[in-house]
């Protein structure tokens, strides 16, 4: 799939990041569209969590130059000045752990969005990455292990993605292996913050209306979403599994 899909929700990320070392503060936003047609339980529960407002003032822990960018660790906060923050960021999440799920369609292209988990295949709860540049590597037939999923794909603002997932950390404060310093690997030197995540519509065109998206059958639960984003205001991305 190569384009926006009718009926797909769409969320919007506010973050803030300072690029370089003694720079300014940048704000931007990025638009993800999400596949509950194809992964149902893994972006529900995406979408359950950013309805919760669970990912709202937290940090991206791990970024890695053209590899990923990370977060959605409740505990990394800012615990006075940052990078001071809770002893365990990095290590937690919702509590609640989600089945991994394997779909053809999906893989890991260029802005693609996947949930973080430990060696246990079923045990991603609230940790997700974003893809800076393909990284099939994740992908399950090229794995000895389950591999990871992919749930969606920023559609707009990876310019903002790949300025965090190439921002200074702890380890490579200017580009390269210089020192490592408390508090880990791969932690930004200034905060990249999380404002906040939120609903901002389905994919729809000038003929759709603000249907109800379902959830996964027997939650009881749907998604009202009173926005339609037009397919002509996304840009296109590849989203389709590679040849």
């Amino acid at each position: 799939m190569d384009k926006p899909k009718l009926g797909d929700p769409l969320v919007l990320f506010t973050v803030s990041y300072t690029p370089n070392l003694g720079g300014s503060e940048v704000e931007g936003e990025i638009i993800l569209e999400l596949f509950p047609a194809w992964v149902p339980i893994t972006a529900w529960n995406f979408i359950n969590l950013t309805d919760d407002r669970f990912y709202d003032g937290i940090f991206f822990h791990r970024v890695i130059d053209d590899f990923v960018a990370q977060s959605g660790d409740p505990s990394c906060y800012a615990v006075g000045v940052y990078p001071a923050t809770t002893l365990t960021c990095g290590e937690g999440g919702s509590g609640e752990t989600i089945p991994l799920e394997h779909e053809v369609n999906m893989s890991h292209v260029d802005g693609a969005i996947g949930m973080a988990r430990s060696l246990d295949p079923d045990s991603a709860e609230s940790q997700f990455y974003i893809c800076d540049g393909e990284q099939h590597q994740l992908d399950p037939e090229n794995r000895d292990d389950e591999g990871y999923v992919t749930f969606g794909i920023v559609r707009n603002g990876m310019s903002h993605v790949r300025a965090i997932a190439a921002a200074p950390t702890t380890n490579a404060p200017l580009g390269g292996e210089v020192f490592q310093v408390p508090p880990g690997p791969d932690r930004p030197i200034d905060e990249v913050r999380i404002i906040s995540i939120e609903m901002l519509g389905i994919v729809g065109s000038n003929n759709s209306s603000a249907d109800e998206i379902p959830s996964p059958s027997g939650s009881g639960k749907s998604l009202s979403a009173p926005v339609v984003v037009y397919l002509a205001a996304i840009p296109a991305a590849v989203v389709a599994k590679k040849e």
